[in-house]
């Protein structure tokens, strides 16, 4: 029987309504789960009251962020695209039997490998590999007609690309990485390369090496080669800027239409000094409803920190909610001021912080499926100084975490808390108060804080993501529990903040490795930062009995028996990860991480996996789009744009595959 995946074109309100407007009650936010992994749908609260120009707005974005798609792909590995598209070629082959034996578990591969854009995994960068037979995936490949004799080496060899982003302590971590940055060079080489053409005293520094590939080539020079239209990405790029024109034609205001052509100016050149200057409009405005994320953005991908990795994202404002972020960009500069670190690393002027609470309309690239519940951009150092930043905290996905908990009967929750107390304290204020960390982790935790003159921003190396992560949470831990968060009216409780400490260290000591498998060292950053922070204090709070490790019926828990005195730990190590960065103490930052965040008790591994399994839950949760679609009427003319509610993760998967594929 041939499998057909199809999203329907709307051509009436009345389909409109039918489609895409369950009531909430007959709306499942679970469509799909395998291997460790979930899949969810999410709403878009708003998306109603928006204009039909905002709409068109947002629905241009969407396109633009999803033509990003095949960039990522090959960022991870230059051979992720011929495994993909071998995988769709079997999935829509009529000859496939659906029921033969091995077909199941070929089918939570290739699921596996769309959920990570890639083969490796998404969160602990190892190589997945199919649980069927070398033998039954080479049939399935005759079947379908693929003729790559090279393939299932790629696929089943583990000493081929055995992971996206090495963190071996040992070894050249640019040679033994799979990401499609380098080519033919060492980490020494290319630190050299950037070290020739990086000038430290310069006030305003461009990301030299953000969008391009380093390469030898076969004369023996190192040169880069650019992520641009007419050089590497260029059909892919070339469609991006044909929906970010047509999204300016209908943009909200001005400052929109400005940031989208120096954004098109940027891919057309490749000119670092536009990306700057694009931020730097972006960051102005603050007005509009529908806001956008698009480019080469963060770069925790690359073992260097250096190379950005694609991302897109279209999101409108949630005005009512936005309400406590705008408390906190109001206050920006007493909680720089009255932080606990040095005065030198502090801030004198903070401007132009602006924060906001956001419904996501589109997750892409590196933010698709699996996607941050926070952001905080730009990443510029001296943009965010000089020009201020972003921060949005993505309530619509936030509660999709919430709300397919709640079709669970099990919880984490009940397994790994110590006490009925405890339980009832996160019951009552966990989500508020884990909200309000996050609101303080984007909107004021990046933003804080300042390198001291000549220190380069990429003086972290390797640990630069962890140990920024670790600095944005303690910040936001820090002044959960301030007294100025409830004389503000955004903490309804004086003690509400103790559900965020309790949760924040039973999470860093322990749920967190539910993610890693056993024998594994932790090695993705925010799970890195979490660790860091939960061990420190763990081992510095001892003497006081500050955090305790109880055993009951052969179950480890941690407790928090002391909340001021945990507040005071995160206080002196968020002084110590701000010098470090403020100064680039790279080894001072290399000791912190090598020593708290990456080695895992295998005893202590082993007993959270086994009450993990026995809950039967998935630890990592990634999402399909709602697809934004046109309303026409009788003679083709565009009426509306409205969400459809798709419920079929593949089906998404394979049509992005053909209506998105450039490269």
């Amino acid at each position: 029987m041939k499998r057909i995946y199809k999203i329907m074109m709307l051509s009436s309100a009345a389909a409109m309504l039918a489609s895409c407007a369950p009531k909430e009650g007959d709306f499942k936010y679970t469509i799909d789960s395998f291997a460790d992994l979930k899949v969810m749908r999410y709403r878009i609260p708003g998306w109603e009251d928006l204009s039909l120009q905002q709409k068109e707005y947002a629905y241009h974005l969407a396109e633009a962020a999803k033509y990003g798609r095949d960039i990522l792909w090959d960022q991870n590995c230059k051979d992720n695209l011929r495994v993909r598209h071998a995988l769709e070629a079997i999935l829509e082959c009529d000859a496939v039997d659906t029921k033969a034996p091995g077909y199941e578990d070929f089918l939570v591969y290739a699921k596996r490998v769309f959920f990570s854009n890639g083969i490796h995994h998404h969160y602990a960068e190892d190589k997945i590999f199919p649980a069927c037979s070398r033998e039954y995936f080479a049939s399935l490949m005759n079947l379908a007609g693929v003729k790559d004799d090279e393939l299932l080496e790629i696929i089943y060899n583990p000493a081929i690309y055995p992971q996206r982003r090495s963190t071996e302590t040992s070894g050249d971590i640019v040679k033994l990485s799979a990401v499609n940055f380098y080519e033919g060079v060492t980490r020494d080489e290319v630190e050299k390369y950037y070290a020739g053409i990086v000038d430290p005293s310069d006030p305003e520094p461009v990301s030299w090496g953000l969008n391009t590939k380093v390469v030898k080539d076969a004369d023996g020079v190192i040169r880069e080669y650019p992520w641009k239209v007419g050089g590497i990405y260029s059909p892919a790029i070339e469609k991006i800027c044909v929906e970010l024109e047509k999204a300016a034609a209908v943009a909200e205001n001005d400052i929109q239409k400005r940031a989208l052509a120096l954004l098109v100016e940027y891919y057309k050149t490749g000119d670092l000094k536009k990306w700057d200057e694009f931020n730097i409009e972006w960051v102005k405005d603050t007005l509009g409803t529908v806001d956008f994320i698009n480019g080469f953005i963060e770069d925790y991908n690359d073992p260097l920190g250096r190379k950005a990795s694609w991302e897109g994202y279209v999101n409108i404002k949630d005005a009512e909610a936005s309400k406590r972020s705008d408390i906190l960009s109001a206050n920006a500069q007493w909680f720089e001021d009255n932080s606990p670190v040095d005065p030198r690393f502090k801030k004198a002027t903070v401007k132009g912080i602006s924060a906001k609470v956001i419904n996501a309309v589109c997750l892409a690239g590196d933010s698709y499926p699996s996607t941050p519940i926070g952001i905080n951009l730009p990443n510029a150092d001296w943009i965010r100084k000089e020009h201020g930043s972003k921060s949005v905290t993505i309530a619509n996905i936030t509660h999709t975490y919430n709300y397919a908990a709640d079709e669970l009967p099990t919880s984490t929750l009940a397994e790994f808390a110590y006490s009925k107390k405890e339980i009832e304290l996160a019951k009552k204020w966990g989500s508020v108060a884990d909200e309000i960390h996050t609101d303080l982790h984007e909107c004021l935790g990046h933003g804080s804080g300042q390198l001291l003159p000549g220190v380069s921003t990429t003086a972290m190396g390797e640990y630069a993501s962890a140990l920024e992560e670790a600095r944005a949470d303690l910040f936001g831990l820090y002044y959960t529990a301030d007294p100025k968060m409830v004389e503000l009216g955004i903490m309804p409780d004086p003690e509400a903040y103790k559900a965020e400490y309790a949760n924040y260290i039973r999470n860093g000591l322990m749920v967190q490795f539910t993610r890693v498998e056993l024998g594994r060292p932790n090695t993705e950053a925010h799970m890195q930062n979490r660790k860091l922070i939960a061990e420190w204090c763990y081992e510095k709070g001892a003497a006081d009995n500050v955090i305790e490790k109880k055993v009951r019926d052969g179950k480890t828990y941690f407790v928090v028996n002391d909340y001021v005195k945990l507040r005071d730990l995160f206080a002196q190590l968020l002084a110590e990860i701000q010098r470090i960065k403020s100064e680039g103490d790279y080894e001072a930052g290399k000791a912190l991480i090598e020593t708290y965040a990456v080695n895992i008790d295998p005893e202590l591994h082993k007993e959270v996996l086994e009450r993990y399994k026995a809950l039967n839950l998935k630890p990592y949760g990634g999402f399909v789009n709602p697809e934004i679609q046109p309303v026409l009427d009788k003679d083709g003319n565009v009426t509306d744009y409205v969400p459809v509610y798709t419920d079929d993760y593949l089906g998404q998967m394979l049509q992005y595959g053909k209506k998105y594929r450039t490269l």
